[in-house]
């Protein structure tokens, strides 16, 4: 089925807010096995949110509109959508209730008549209940077209889609269509896509596509069958041989794991603590980390070790290392690692130490060198890399690439010797 989205907004014409709304509900659409041909972006105008409307279901089976559900004059979208299907506008008891228990509960007394309007929808609406706001989804349906509402704001359009609207437009499907997401780090996008052409050239059901992510490269396998089992049969031997070519690079074939969740449950998984060092990623290594719940399990410390004296006094890195080697060496990286397990004695350490630009590179050194060490039982790696790209690049290419290296030392000192 065809599916087109529409993004009402002003704000987002003008560019004072990021759509990723638009992300989100393609992938899911995606995911869902739909077709989104069209994506808009409309301000807050009822004529050009209806020309809009109006052209969409013209074109397209399925309309998903966010944003424009809120209680001020601005907000259109849900009206201006019942004079396009020539629905009246009727008041929700259960909604208007709802309300009612929301603005008590913040003991709100004066609520104003403009609040309200959130509990009047278009007649025959399907009304999906926000439990992360005040203005409810919506679903329409006439002449054999769709038209869903969603509220803007992220935190509440992510959850209502996934709770409520992503069912109702899987049951619209004549076939079941499931997918899992094969997640990749240390291997270029390049590389990847010539090691799989193969693969992709022959592809028919299941399918094989691949999305580029700072440092890592996800492949998302997906088949369509009569039923979850067949779905499931279809994917297996796809996914054992994406397995078979690229081993311990795939970091997980769960959807919703992230390397940092990886990374933090294996640290659980064989009880070891960890304290990172960071000069030119200055604690975004340490932030991806702590982002994953129920890390302090695991995670001792961070240091943030910017200069040459914050090195000497915080992790202990020699004088005369740093005067021969430089800040940003192998030697210096190593030290960083093993000062880090001295201080707090953790049972792991990353350091990472590097020039990010876009000023400080030299012919021997340019921007992008970066040295990333970890250290587990009471051994040290370090690995050199060149990465390209701005400062904030090579910064998030660098926090990747450490993750990955405890994840693979990891591997190599409990898993391969079992």
């Amino acid at each position: 089925m065809a599916v087109e989205l529409i993004f009402v907004g002003t704000e987002l014409l003008l560019g004072n807010i990021l759509n990723t709304n638009a992300k989100y509900l393609s992938e899911r659409c995606a995911l869902s096995g739909l077709s989104v041909y069209y994506q808009s972006v409309v301000g807050d105008n009822e004529e050009r949110l209806a020309e809009t409307i109006r052209t969409g279901l013209n074109r397209s089976d399925i309309l998903i509109l966010s944003g424009g559900l809120g209680p001020t004059e601005d907000d259109l979208t849900k009206e201006t959508a019942a004079k396009v299907l020539g629905l009246p506008m009727v008041e929700d008891p259960h909604t208007k209730e709802l309300l009612k228990q929301y603005f008590a509960k913040l003991k709100q007394k004066n609520v104003t008549e403009s609040n309200w309007k959130q509990a009047l929808v278009p007649e025959g609406a399907v009304v999906l209940d926000n439990d992360n706001g005040t203005a409810p989804g919506l679903i329409l349906e006439k002449d054999g077209k769709t038209i869903v509402l969603l509220p803007g704001p992220p935190a509440e359009l992510i959850p209502l889609f996934e709770k409520k609207v992503e069912p109702y437009l899987c049951s619209k499907q004549p076939e079941t269509i499931r997918s899992t997401m094969v997640k990749i780090c240390g291997v270029g996008e390049s590389k990847v896509e010539d090691m799989i052409k193969d693969m992709i050239a022959g592809q028919d059901n299941p399918t094989i596509a691949p999305y580029a992510k700072t440092g890592e490269v996800h492949l998302r396998v997906t088949a369509r069958a009569q039923s979850e089992d067949e779905a499931k049969k279809l994917m297996k031997p796809v996914v054992k041989e994406l397995k078979s070519r690229f081993g311990n690079h795939i970091y997980t074939t769960k959807e919703q794991d992230t390397l940092e969740q990886v990374v933090v449950d294996m640290l659980k998984k064989y009880e070891l603590t960890l304290t990172t060092a960071e000069s030119c990623t200055g604690g975004l290594l340490a932030a991806r980390l702590i982002n994953i719940p129920g890390v302090s399990e695991v995670f001792k410390s961070g240091f943030i070790t910017y200069s040459n004296k914050a090195k000497r006094k915080l992790l202990g890195v020699n004088k005369n290392t740093l005067k021969k080697y430089g800040a940003v060496s192998e030697e210096t990286a190593h030290e960083m690692a093993k000062g880090c397990v001295f201080e707090t004695d953790s049972l792991a350490a990353l350091a990472i130490t590097g020039i990010a630009g876009p000023d400080g590179g030299t012919d021997d050194k340019p921007v992008g060198l970066v040295y990333i060490s970890c250290y587990l039982n009471d051994q040290v790696v370090v690995k050199e890399c060149r990465f390209k790209g701005d400062r904030n690049k090579i910064r998030e290419q660098a926090v990747v690439r450490a993750m990955d290296l405890l994840r693979r030392c990891i591997i190599d000192h409990f898993e391969t010797k079992k």
